[in-house]
C-alpha cells in the first residue's frame, strides 16, 4: 500500500491523518517550500456517475457483455420522489447516479474512477473517512 492510504489502514482514524498533514505543512513551512492542499468532499460523489460512461468504461475494461447488460438493466429505469410531512413529489427519472447504499455501488464507482492519473512525485494522495459534525 502506497503512503498516501494512511487513511485506509487499520487502526489510523482521520484525526492521525490529520496530525500527520499539519505536520507536514509546519515542516515545509521551515524548510519555505509551496505546500498546497485540495479538499474533495465525496460524500455525494455516487449521485454525479455517468451511467452511459460507466458502461463505456466497462466495455473499454473487456467486461463480457453479459455483465455489462446486466449493470445496465440495474442503472437505467430508476427513478426516485421526494416526500416532506404528507406531501410527495411526482416521480422523477435519474439520469445520472448510482444507487446509495447499493451492495455494488462502490464496486461500480471504483471502475467508474480508476483511471484518475496518478499524482508526480510531489503530489500525495490522502483519502481519509470524515464525519460530519451537526
Amino acid at each position: 500500500m502506497r503512503e498516501g492510504h494512511f487513511g485506509l489502514r487499520p487502526r489510523h482514524s482521520t484525526s492521525l491523518e490529520l496530525a500527520r498533514l499539519v505536520e507536514r505543512i509546519v515542516r515545509n513551512f521551515a524548510e519555505k517550500r509551496l505546500t498546497g492542499a485540495v479538499f474533495l468532499d465525496m460524500a455525494k460523489a455516487f449521485n454525479t456517475v455517468w451511467v452511459d460512461y460507466l458502461l463505456y468504461k466497462l466495455t473499454l475494461l473487456n467486461f463480457p457483455s453479459y455483465i455489462v447488460h446486466t449493470f445496465s438493466s440495474y442503472l437505467w429505469g430508476r427513478t426516485f420522489e421526494a416526500s416532506f410531512h404528507t406531501a410527495t413529489s411526482s416521480r422523477r427519472g435519474m439520469r445520472a447516479a448510482l444507487a446509495q447504499g447499493g451492495l455494488i455501488s462502490p464496486v461500480l464507482f471504483s471502475l467508474y474512477v480508476n483511471d484518475m492519473p496518478s499524482p508526480s512525485q510531489h503530489v500525495e494522495l490522502t483519502p481519509t473517512r470524515t464525519t460530519r459534525l451537526s
